[in-house]
C-alpha cells in the first residue's frame, strides 16, 4: 500500500508523519481493497486542517476533511470518520450480494 503524507503551506514534523502513517495503516482492516492513502496537513489561522484521501480498486475514492487546533486530534477524528465510511461501504457491498437462485419445490 502506498502512503503519501504532505503539508500544505507548512513543513510536517517527522513525529506527525509517523503518527499519521500509524493511524492510516489500519484502514485496510475495514475495506481490504485500499491501495493508496494520502494525508494532506494544512495550516490555518485557527489551527490545522487534515484531509485524508483513500483510493481503492475500481476507482473508488473516499475523502474526509477535518479542522482542529490540535493536529493529532485532527488526524484522529479524520481517520475515525474514514473508518466509518469504509465500514458502511463494506456493509453495503456485503448486503448487495445475491443469496442464490430461486428455490424450486
Amino acid at each position: 500500500m502506498l502512503f503519501t503524507i504532505s503539508g500544505r503551506h507548512l513543513d510536517v514534523p517527522q513525529a506527525v508523519r509517523k503518527y499519521a502513517r500509524e493511524k492510516t495503516s489500519k484502514l485496510p482492516r475495514y475495506y481490504n481493497s485500499i491501495n493508496q492513502v494520502e494525508v494532506i496537513i494544512g495550516g490555518r489561522s485557527g489551527g490545522f486542517s487534515v484531509e485524508v484521501i483513500a483510493r481503492a480498486e475500481h476507482g473508488k475514492v473516499f475523502i474526509v476533511s477535518r479542522t482542529d487546533p490540535d493536529v493529532y486530534r485532527c488526524i484522529d477524528s479524520a481517520t475515525h470518520k474514514l473508518e466509518q465510511q469504509l465500514r458502511k461501504k463494506k456493509g453495503r457491498e456485503r448486503d448487495n450480494k445475491r443469496t442464490g437462485g430461486m428455490k424450486l419445490t
